[in-house]
């Protein structure tokens, strides 16, 4: 049987989060066995300290939350969490790139990021909400045809929240053995249920507590 605590990466981005904050998601994370927990990139350090002696990950988003850096500073990003520790990274595409259909584009900057993440995780944010259902395919076929490891539906910052069609439509879309994460607006053991049978690997979400009591 599933053990949905396992599929959950426990998330703070907020932009106020203090460091007792970051103690405190880290020691949830650890006391319910989450699959990791996502935070902003300067607080890499003290997740990966925190989380040292558990098989409980450490995230951080690249390109968050608007996706408009340009692909050098993305890399970079990238690298610099690397060498922190940090072991998955959820990157933000260039939205508007792929309104122009510049497939290249997308494709070889998520594929840099993928690079400069030298083996480790990489799930790429499509933002859901911003993209018609084409898009969202075509953007799920680039990520997979760029080497990512999970294509994902919203940073939570910009309008959408993760929804069981598009989970649907992803799914759909994916090749090889690329994986699907659920994210923004989960906040509900019922919601993740559903996202979840509908082919989402894992859930991001701030509500991990609510969701697994």
């Amino acid at each position: 049987m599933m053990n949905i605590n396992q599929t959950i990466d426990h998330t703070n981005l907020k932009p106020a989060a203090a460091r007792a904050d970051i103690a405190r998601l880290c020691a949830e994370a650890k006391q319910y066995g989450f699959a990791s927990v996502c935070v902003n990139p300067c607080d890499i350090p003290d997740a990966v300290a925190l989380l040292a002696d558990c098989p409980v990950k450490v995230c951080t988003v690249i390109g968050f939350p608007l996706g408009r850096n340009t692909t050098a500073v993305k890399v970079a990003e990238t690298k610099d969490a690397y060498a922190m520790g940090c072991e998955e990274f959820d990157m933000v595409i260039n939205v508007g790139r792929l309104k122009d259909g510049d497939v290249d584009y997308v494709r070889s900057e998520i594929a840099a990021v993928v690079e400069a993440a030298g083996g480790r995780t990489v799930k790429v944010i499509i933002e859901t909400g911003l993209l018609t259902d084409e898009e969202k395919a075509c953007a799920t076929r680039l990520a997979c045809e760029a080497g990512a490891h999970f294509v994902k539906t919203c940073t939570g910052v910009s309008v959408g929240a993760a929804t069981v069609e598009d989970i649907r439509l992803m799914k759909a879309n994916v090749t090889g053995n690329v994986k699907l994460k659920a994210s923004a607006g989960i906040k509900t053991r019922e919601a993740a249920l559903a996202l979840i049978e509908a082919g989402a690997d894992r859930i991001g979400t701030s509500a991990g507590v609510a969701i697994v009591e």
